[in-house]
C-alpha cells in the first residue's frame, strides 16, 4: 500500500475515534480523498480511451483482475449508495443527476456480479467523461453529508427501513458476488461505514488501478 495513502488512513481511523479530535480526523478524510482523486484525474489525462478497458490480469485474484473504468464505477456506485441510501437517506447522486443514461451504462449496480469479459463488455459501452463527471458529484456530496456529521452521529447504525429500501432499489444485484454487501454495510456503524467506503476501499482500487497501469 501507498506509504502515504497508508499513514493518513491509519491517523484519520484514529483521529475519528475521539470525539475531542474528530474535526481533525475528517479533515484528514478529505486530504486522503483529495490525494486519491488527484490520481483518478491523472489517469484520464495519460491515458487512452481503450486502456480504460484494458485487462492484462484478467485471470488473477484480487481487484487488479478487473479495470480501470469498472473500478471508478465501482468506487463511485458503492460510496454513493452508502453516502446517500444508507447514512442520509436520499436520493443517490445515479438518479437525482440522471447518471445512468449520461454515462450511457446498462447497469445501476455496484458491478460485483460482473466477470472477466463481462467487466470489459461493460466498461467500453462507459462515456468516460460522464463517469468522471459522476465520481467528481458523489465525492462532493458525499463529503458535504460527512461535514454535516457530529461525533455521536458515528455510532448509528444503519435502520431496518433504510436496509429494506435498499433492497428494493436494485442498486445491489442479488448474485452471490454482490449481494453480502448489503449485510456487510448494514451491520456496520456510521463510523465503520467511513473506514470503508469512503476511504480505505478508494485505497485498494486505486491502487489495482496502478498496477494494471504498470502493465500496460
Amino acid at each position: 500500500m501507498n506509504k502515504e495513502w497508508s499513514e493518513k488512513n491509519k491517523s484519520m481511523q484514529s483521529l475519528i475515534k475521539k470525539a475531542d479530535t474528530f474535526d481533525q480526523g475528517r479533515d484528514v478524510l478529505f486530504e486522503l480523498r483529495d490525494d486519491l482523486m488527484d490520481t483518478l484525474i491523472s489517469f484520464r489525462k495519460d491515458l487512452k480511451r481503450e486502456d480504460f478497458d484494458a485487462m492484462p490480469f484478467m485471470n488473477a485474484d484480487g481487484y487488479h483482475s478487473k479495470n480501470i473504468a469498472y473500478s471508478i464505477w465501482h468506487i463511485f456506485r458503492i460510496e454513493d449508495i452508502v453516502a446517500h441510501s444508507l447514512v442520509n437517506g436520499d436520493d443517490e447522486v445515479l438518479f437525482a443527476g440522471n447518471y445512468q443514461s449520461r454515462i450511457n451504462s446498462p447497469i445501476i449496480t455496484t458491478g460485483n456480479e460482473l466477470v472477466k469479459e463481462q467487466i470489459s463488455d461493460f466498461t467500453r459501452q462507459l462515456d468516460i467523461d460522464e463517469l468522471y463527471s459522476y465520481a467528481e458529484d458523489v465525492k462532493k456530496s458525499t463529503e458535504e453529508i460527512v461535514r454535516s456529521l457530529k461525533y455521536s452521529d458515528l455510532k448509528i447504525k444503519v435502520s431496518d427501513e433504510r436496509k429494506e429500501i435498499l433492497k428494493e432499489l436494485g442498486v445491489v444485484s442479488t448474485d452471490e458476488n454482490a449481494v453480502w454487501l448489503i449485510d456487510y454495510w448494514c451491520n456496520k456503524d456510521v463510523r465503520g461505514l467511513i473506514q470503508m467506503p469512503f476511504s480505505r476501499h478508494w485505497i485498494m482500487h486505486i491502487e489495482a488501478c496502478l498496477r494494471i497501469i504498470n502493465k500496460l
